[in-house]
């Protein structure tokens, strides 16, 4: 009657989101850590035993493992929360299918196109639940992306014709100097399947506190930037609205600015035009609101998070920006009738993968939908760092005739750590 789970990685997502999202449910019960910092090791095993402990449960006794692999070899444990770095995805998520363990992991789903497509097919050749950190899915705290998404499927503001992303960019950074490792911090495993670039705290996380935004986020080398960071979550609202949950663009031209300087090297100001076989265009772009606007033949709908975040250093929406809003009011109140389209009822998302670990049903943000989200996020990534238009073949995920686009749809990887070393 219990789910028994591990949590790996414990860092700010998950001391401030992951785990008090899980725990609040009784049949969840969190029975191990892992984490490379051995400070925020014991941090995470604290935070959990502190949490029972006030519920009045004292036989929780946490276990800790530096290694996660050795915490995907407890039998004991049924299923695993992921809250690492983007470069710390796919693997984990791979390796803990493989393990026989039900998977919450964090957005992206993968730090390439590539990893991303292994993913998925492992997660659906051994049959494990798996639900990425897409919670813009699910009703609570935000119902109205939703309800925006059954709306334009159920043409309220007629024939779709183009969506609108609002991403901001992230700001670029002065040059750090290379710092003493600290004793706490297994370095080399952190890095993992990326190249040996020296420590300094800035491109990793605070040695001193947990909550801050952690500077691995601004590094190209561990990930995108706001594309696939905030951009994981805005195009799959936008997929889901679109019905193109399971494809991607067609053809896509971006622009933006990059540091020439600095630690931190992800984009700044960007713009993206990307187009899909259904004839619809997404622009994504700082300069549209935090959100995304639906418009169609007949009106618009735009939806948003409002000023509700999930970490403190969340992109603000602003104080004047609607949570959901549309061309005419009487939109948002329209009833969408027993025969019209119904999108997938999630409560709230912790709650959702845990009730599908039970039924075994799929949870509202399946792998491949998770893949086909960030992989359109990375699609515009790769025209954004070639500055020219790419097209983009979304079955065969593949470039048409672009050597140099197709070259980046992998990365090297550093043995023995990887998607490509997984036994």
């Amino acid at each position: 009657n219990k789910i028994q789970i591990g949590q790996i990685g414990c860092g700010r997502i998950a001391l401030t989101h992951d785990l008090p999202e899980t725990m609040q449910y009784d049949v969840a019960r969190v029975i191990a850590v892992s984490d490379v910092d051995s400070k925020r090791l014991q941090g995470g095993k604290e935070y959990v035993e502190k949490y029972y402990s006030d519920q009045k449960d004292t036989s929780v006794e946490v276990k800790m493992y530096g290694d996660y692999k050795e915490l995907l070899d407890d039998g004991s444990i049924d299923a695993v929360i992921i809250s690492t770095p983007d470069h710390w995805h796919a693997q984990p998520a791979m390796e803990a299918a493989l393990a026989g363990k039900d998977i919450y992991l964090q957005k992206p789903a993968s730090l390439t196109i590539a990893e991303g497509r292994e993913l998925s097919n492992t997660v659906h050749q051994t049959g494990r639940i798996f639900q990425i950190g897409s919670q813009q899915r699910s009703v609570s705290p935000w119902p109205q992306f939703k309800r925006a998404c059954e709306l334009v499927r159920n043409g309220r503001i007629g024939e779709l014709q183009t969506v609108e992303v609002g991403l901001p960019g992230d700001p670029s950074g002065d040059p750090e100097p290379e710092m003493p490792i600290p004793s706490n911090l297994n370095y080399e495993m952190w890095l993992g399947s990326t190249p040996y670039v020296y420590y300094t705290e800035k491109r990793v996380h605070s040695q001193t506190e947990v909550t801050s935004r952690p500077g691995w986020l601004r590094c190209r080398q561990f990930g995108a930037g706001m594309i696939t960071g905030w951009g994981a979550h805005h195009v799959d609202t936008a997929h889901w609205g679109m019905d193109t949950e399971y494809t991607g663009p067609i053809e896509i031209e971006g622009t933006a600015s990059f540091p020439k300087s600095g630690l931190w090297d992800v984009h700044g100001d960007f713009k993206t035009t990307a187009k899909y076989a259904n004839g619809v265009i997404m622009h994504i772009s700082g300069d549209f609101p935090n959100g995304v606007k639906f418009i169609g033949s007949e009106g618009w709908i735009f939806v948003s998070r409002g000023n509700v975040s999930v970490t403190a250093s969340d992109p603000s929406a602003g104080g004047t920006n609607k949570a959901f809003a549309a061309s005419d009011p009487k939109i948002l109140t329209s009833k969408i009738g027993p025969d019209e389209i119904h999108l997938q009822e999630s409560p709230e998302h912790h709650l959702d993968w845990l009730n599908s670990i039970q039924s075994r049903k799929p949870p509202v943000a399946p792998v491949e939908v998770a893949h086909r989200s960030t992989s359109a996020c990375l699609v515009n990534h790769i025209s954004m760092q070639l500055g020219r238009k790419v097209t983009w073949d979304p079955d065969n995920e593949r470039f048409i005739n672009d050597d140099e686009a197709n070259s980046m749809i992998s990365r090297a990887q550093r043995y023995p750590y990887g998607t490509e070393y997984v036994k």
